[in-house]
C-alpha cells in the first residue's frame, strides 16, 4: 500500500464516516443539533489526525490532547451541563430502563457498543472526558498493571446499575419528562462526575499511573473489551523497521506488551489498547502506525507490576500472560 495513502487513511475514514453520519442522524430524526455536534466531532478527528502526521513525532502528543480537549469539552460542558443530557453510564440505565431514546443511548451506541467495530477504544485515548483531566498528570509512564484489581471495574459496573435500578423502580425517578430534563438531573451530572474526577486522580496518584482509572474502575471497558475485538483499525508494525528496542512497552500507558504482537506477526490484538499513539510516536524508527483492516483481537500480553507494591516504586515485572480481567 502507498505510504502516504497509508498515513492518512485512518484519520480521512474517520471525517468521512462521523460526517456521513452527522448527516443521516439529523435527517432520521429530525434533530439538526446532531448535525452539528457528529461533524464537529468527525472534523476534530479527522483535520486533527492529518496534521499529526505531517508534525515531527516529539509534537505528535500535543495533538491528542488537542482532540481530547476539543471533544471532551463539549461532551462534557455541553451536552451534560448545558443540555442536560447525562453521559455517564448511569444516564444509560436510565434511558434504558424507561425504553426512550435519548443522548446517553445515542453516545453509548456509537461511542461504546457499536462504533468500537470501527474505531476500537479511540474514544478512552482520544474523547473521553475523564481521560481529558487525568491525561494532565504526571503519571505518564506506568508502573505496570495488577492484573487482579481489573475485577473492580465489575464491581463499579453493579454499584451504577444498582444505584439507578433503585431511584428508578424504588423511588420513581425519571431524569426526563415530555416537558425536558428534570431540575434535579443536573445533581446527577455534578456528583456522577465529581466522583468520577475524584476517583480516577485519586487512583494516578496513589499507583503512581495516569490511567489507573481505565485499568481497574471504569465500568465502560466491561462494554469495550468486547465490542472493540473485531475492530477495523489497530496498530500495526513495519517489519523491516522494528529493531525490538522495547521502548513501545515500557512507554505504553495501558501496559500493552506490543513486542509480543510483533514477534507473532499480528497487529496489536490487545482490547486494552486505547489508540492514544504513545507507541507510534515514541518509536525510534517510525515502525508502528495505524492500519485498518479486518481481524479480531481479544488475545492480551500485559506488563504486570510486583503485586505486592502499589507504590510504583518498584520495577515493573514482566509476566506473561494472555488473560486479563
Amino acid at each position: 500500500m502507498n505510504d502516504t495513502f497509508r498515513k492518512y487513511q485512518t484519520p480521512i475514514t474517520l471525517l468521512i464516516v462521523f460526517n456521513v453520519l452527522a448527516v443521516v442522524l439529523s435527517k432520521t430524526t429530525g434533530v439538526t443539533l446532531y448535525l452539528f455536534l457528529f461533524s464537529y466531532i468527525g472534523t476534530s478527528i479527522g483535520v486533527v489526525g492529518i496534521l499529526t502526521e505531517r508534525l515531527p513525532r516529539e509534537k505528535r502528543t500535543l495533538t491528542r490532547r488537542i482532540v481530547q480537549l476539543l471533544i471532551g469539552i463539549i461532551l462534557l460542558v455541553y451536552v451534560q451541563f448545558i443540555l442536560v443530557e447525562n453521559l455517564q453510564i448511569e444516564g444509560f440505565w436510565f434511558y434504558l430502563f424507561m425504553g426512550a431514546s435519548g443522548g446517553a443511548i445515542l453516545h453509548y451506541a456509537i461511542a461504546k457498543i457499536f462504533g468500537p467495530i470501527l474505531f476500537g477504544r479511540g474514544f478512552c485515548g482520544n474523547a473521553c472526558w475523564t481521560a481529558m483531566i487525568i491525561d494532565f498528570l504526571p503519571y505518564k509512564r506506568s508502573p505496570g498493571r495488577i492484573s487482579r484489581w481489573g475485577r473492580f471495574r465489575y464491581v463499579h459496573f453493579g454499584i451504577s446499575l444498582g444505584l439507578v435500578a433503585i431511584a428508578f423502580f424504588v423511588f420513581g425517578y425519571r431524569p426526563v419528562t415530555e416537558f425536558g430534563p428534570v431540575p434535579t438531573e443536573i445533581y446527577w451530572l455534578a456528583i456522577g462526575n465529581a466522583v468520577y474526577f475524584a476517583i480516577g486522580i485519586g487512583l494516578a496518584f496513589w499507583l503512581k499511573d495516569n490511567r489507573a482509572f481505565c485499568k481497574y474502575v471504569c465500568p465502560i471497558t466491561l462494554f469495550l473489551k468486547n465490542t472493540t475485538r473485531p475492530s477495523f483499525i489497530k496498530i500495526n508494525y513495519r517489519e523491516d523497521k522494528c529493531i525490538d528496542c522495547g521502548k513501545c512497552d515500557r512507554e505504553c500507558p495501558m501496559d500493552i506488551r506490543l513486542t509480543e504482537y510483533i514477534k507473532e506477526g499480528t497487529r496489536i490484538l490487545s482490547t486494552e489498547c486505547i489508540l492514544c499513539s504513545t507507541c507510534v510516536n515514541v518509536c525510534p524508527t517510525e515502525a508502528l502506525y495505524w492500519s485498518f483492516k479486518r481481524d479480531l483481537g481479544g488475545k492480551e500480553y500485559i506488563r504486570e507490576r510486583e503485586t505486592k507494591d502499589v507504590s510504583g516504586q518498584s520495577p515493573a515485572k514482566k509476566v506473561p500472560t494472555d488473560t486479563i480481567e
